[in-house]
């Protein structure tokens, strides 16, 4: 039998404005706080080096990076922490005190140590769909994200701009929230189905 993997909870965490510290400069990292920004995340990287691409965005005013070795008062104000070097000390260390501090944390090079994890993300538009394994297997994540994404095209992004459009009128209207999530519930079936035809009707 293989290791039994444990509980997590699906959750979306608004990041507008709160602070994220990355420690590590890598590829990592990069992918880490590309992720962090698109959220809105303010982000601080510390790590001796940092790679080129963060280097550009420091330079660019985007971000904060403290040139140094890792220290504990790094994590002063963050929300969330990322433990991101290439180093399984420093890694454990960083965890072991963002913990402390109840702070969440995630841990790259084992995510079972740290109590959050990063899903695969698909978006279409303002859509999001998550694929998570718990930090049990990440690439498998990637992988299954990628199957989706062949179903999943972007056409579900504009749908989901036409129904929160007409859940916007149908809030001003005074109905029952029954009768909405009613209406709304057949415009979007009505909507699949027509995207879900026109697949089938191409050559």
């Amino acid at each position: 039998m293989g290791e039994v993997g444990m509980s997590t909870l699906a959750l979306n965490v608004r990041m507008q404005g709160k602070l994220a510290v990355i420690i590590g400069g890598g590829a990592v990292a990069l992918r880490k706080l590309r992720t962090l920004r698109r959220a809105g995340a303010a982000v601080k990287v510390v790590a001796l080096t940092v790679c080129p691409e963060i280097a550009a965005l420091r330079d660019s005013g985007v971000l904060t990076v403290r040139s140094g070795s890792y220290a504990v008062s790094d994590l002063d104000g963050a929300f969330l922490v990322i433990a991101a070097t290439d180093d399984v000390r420093v890694n454990g260390q960083v965890c072991a005190d963002a913990l402390e501090r109840g702070m969440l944390v995630a841990v790259a090079d084992n995510p079972a140590k740290g109590d959050c994890t990063f899903p695969a993300l698909l978006q279409r538009g303002d859509l999001e769909i998550a694929v998570s394994t718990g930090g049990r297997c990440p690439t498998f994540a990637v992988d299954v994200r990628d199957e989706i994404a062949e179903h999943i095209g972007h056409k579900y992004g504009t749908i989901l701009d036409q129904l929160s459009a007409e859940r916007e009128k149908l809030l001003t209207n005074g109905s029952s929230s029954t009768y909405n999530t009613e209406v709304l519930r057949s415009l979007a079936r009505r909507l699949l189905a027509e995207l879900t035809d026109h697949k089938e009707s191409l050559p």
